[in-house]
């Protein structure tokens, strides 16, 4: 490896002490430095008021339910235990699929919640993001994504819109709003519609047992407090984009098609 000049070695050294004593303030006086949800910026708040914003999002959207202890154990037994049982029996999953979805105890971590300021809406909100690479049932996230994702993008048609009053300005907090098992039953129905029975070759009632799995089992910690998620999906987890897009697909259909006047 190459040794850095002299004057890029000073340089990196006088940016690693600038950034201490960044850090040091912040911890000094309760501060938390955060990139905006637009626009790349750096928001600098006290930390009541991320905990006080924080706390008014989870009571408006009621999506989730505070727990006495970490999860991860409960959850991590459950799902291996259902991926071994899926294994185990002919037709449900192939050995390749089960390597590529099967969590590893020495890697899983509980996820957990960090908050991006939206400064550009007044009064300011926050976009709560779930950190989920590590976790439980980030496999099976990915795969149901990676297989789903595919269908959807070549059966979802540009629609003609007459009246620009079906359009909407926007959606707020759409993945605390969908109903868990309410988006099973369309990804159901969006799945049959289009004629399949199986996807990946895994039956389409094993799938929407593992996407049962992915939705049910989002626990995650915020702070020193334990919660699950009970409405929606969470938003940092690959299937649930996937996933709101079936539901938006269903109130498409039903809201511009069905509602036409003869």
């Amino acid at each position: 490896m190459t040794p850095l000049p002299f004057i890029e070695h000073v340089r990196a050294q006088r940016d690693l002490q600038t950034m201490k004593l960044i850090r040091l303030k912040l911890k000094k006086n309760k501060l938390l430095l955060r990139e905006t949800d637009k626009g790349g910026n750096l928001y600098v708040a006290h930390i009541n008021e991320f905990e006080e914003k924080a706390i008014e999002y989870r009571v408006k959207t009621g999506a989730y339910e505070e727990l006495s202890s970490s999860p991860i154990e409960e959850i991590l037994s459950k799902v291996t235990r259902l991926l071994n049982d899926l294994h185990a029996k002919p037709s449900q999953i192939s050995s390749p699929q089960y390597k590529k979805i099967i969590p590893s105890r020495l890697t899983v971590e509980l996820v957990y919640m960090y908050y991006n300021p939206k400064t550009h809406k007044n009064p300011l909100t926050l976009r709560p993001i779930m950190n989920t690479i590590h976790a439980v049932t980030t496999g099976i996230s990915r795969f149901l994504d990676q297989s789903i994702r595919p269908l959807f993008d070549m059966h979802a048609q540009p629609r003609p819109i007459i009246d620009g009053g079906h359009l909407l300005s926007g959606i707020t907090n759409l993945y605390t709003m969908l109903s868990q098992d309410e988006s099973l039953e369309i990804l159901e129905e969006f799945l049959r519609e289009h004629h399949y029975e199986k996807v990946q070759s895994i039956p389409i009632r094993i799938i929407l047992q593992l996407a049962h799995l992915v939705l049910n089992d989002t626990a995650f910690a915020d702070g020193n407090k334990f919660y699950r998620q009970i409405i929606g999906g969470a938003m940092g987890s690959p299937f649930t984009l996937t996933l709101a897009n079936t539901f938006m697909w269903k109130w498409e259909k039903c809201h511009l098609w069905c509602n036409r006047t003869p």
